[in-house]
């Protein structure tokens, strides 16, 4: 892989695609690019230095819940390999409770999946530092740091512009830039949004009692939504999706009274909770994110710059991989005389991702609307809800399978 920096010296760039971003999906997408023949210029921050003294052996508070459709991309592209293995966590079982005094209770595990384990927990840092890696041997990519300041897209192709005087010249532009996707806003493409006001509260701990490999879930009213991953060992990964007044606190009193806290919901399951890393408690937002469209003229948006769901099922990370994967399916498959940019071919990827999408968007969107109604007719329907699908094996193996990602 090449790296170039325009800071110091202008660069005229051809190449095939030009991804703009520098999170997990976007290198993702150029190395699925790459070892397809494709040439790629990565224009973001160089690849991350060594990690600072001590931060290994540490737990990223961020973690994801990597589904098969993920495992089998990062699979494929030797990534999932390159991770450190004893930091990943298997989840084979999966435990969610609703709220009140008769909470009803919803199970999903392995075996009635028929699946040898139903995801994985990655850290952030360990799933990062392999995708460097791997990009660092990686042929037919180049990497460009610098600020983009203009997207001029033409019948034939597209020309990013930096703010050196630097010009990328591409078949096609990948905006994998987040939810505040520059690539989006060059391109006037509208979008839904809504703030949950909430944001999710991350923190790691060691509990008492074995987890098994299982991830559990409790839906509350007025306390959002507290989920406790598996990680490896006796040690659970929190994502508390709290109201805004309630995360305040949460961050304001650190992750012992965090772990005090917990003990409302997990004590009878895991034990007492020890926070990992006491100072470390760490907070983002959680809002609902739908633009218009996922494709312009030679551009095509992936991950969350494409989409921004609710974290309660954890799969926003998996629908970013599962936007690599069709678009690059859909570009594999194109007829000889379309390029990879071609108006059609970018269709047929937004066709592919609109079911998947929309699906992931109106469950996530539900549940957050469902189980956050303060009415005690709403609790009782919802708690018979989750009661009445625990004893449906048909319809619970159908929507596990759509979370599994399993075609």
């Amino acid at each position: 892989m090449n790296n170039l920096s325009p800071s110091s010296t202008r660069h005229h760039v051809q190449t095939a695609v030009c991804i703009v971003g520098n999170g997990a999906i976007a290198k993702t997408t150029a190395l699925a690019f790459a070892q397809s023949g494709h040439s790629v210029t990565l224009l973001g921050p160089p690849p991350s230095s060594a990690a600072k003294p001590g931060e290994e052996a540490s737990w990223d508070v961020r973690v994801y819940a990597l589904n098969h459709t993920a495992y089998k991309l990062l699979s494929r592209l030797k990534v999932w390999g390159a991770m450190d293995q004893a930091r990943i966590a298997p989840v084979d079982a999966m435990l969610v409770s609703g709220d009140g005094t008769h909470a009803g209770g919803l199970h999903f595990d392995a075996y009635g999946a028929h699946t040898g384990t139903l995801a994985w927990i990655v850290e952030e840092r360990n799933l990062e530092q392999a995708l460097d890696a791997a990009l660092r041997f990686a042929q037919n990519v180049q990497t460009v740091s610098g600020r983009a300041t203009a997207l001029v897209r033409e019948d034939d192709g597209a020309s990013v512009r930096l703010d050196d005087g630097s010009v990328i010249k591409a078949a096609l532009v990948v905006g994998a830039d987040g939810a505040n996707s520059w690539v989006r806003g060059q391109c006037d493409i509208g979008m839904d949004y809504r703030p949950y006001h909430q944001r999710g509260v991350v923190s790691n701990f060691a509990c008492e009692k074995p987890h098994h490999g299982a991830a559990h879930q409790w839906f509350t009213c007025g306390q959002g939504i507290v989920a406790l991953l598996p990680l490896p060992g006796n040690q659970v990964s929190l994502v508390w999706s709290a109201p805004d007044a309630l995360a305040d606190t949460l961050c304001s009193e650190g992750a012992q009274r965090l772990a005090a806290r917990l003990a409302e919901f997990a004590a009878d399951k895991l034990g007492a909770l020890t926070p990992l890393q006491p100072e470390v408690v760490r907070d983002f937002p959680l809002r609902l994110m739908r633009p218009h469209s996922l494709v312009s003229q030679r551009v095509a948006l992936v991950g969350d710059a494409a989409h921004v769901v609710h974290p309660l099922a954890g799969h926003g990370m998996n629908l970013g991989f599962g936007d690599v994967e069709d678009l690059l399916r859909v570009i594999s498959e194109r007829e000889e005389q379309r390029s990879v940019g071609d108006e059609r071919v970018l269709a047929r990827y937004a066709r592919a991702r609109k079911e998947d999408v929309l699906l992931m968007q109106i469950a996530t969107d539900g549940l957050q609307r469902l189980f956050g109604a303060d009415l005690e007719p709403v609790r009782v329907a919802r708690n018979l809800g989750l009661n009445l699908l625990d004893k449906l094996p048909g319809l619970k193996r159908r929507l596990i399978s759509q979370a599994l990602g399993k075609q």
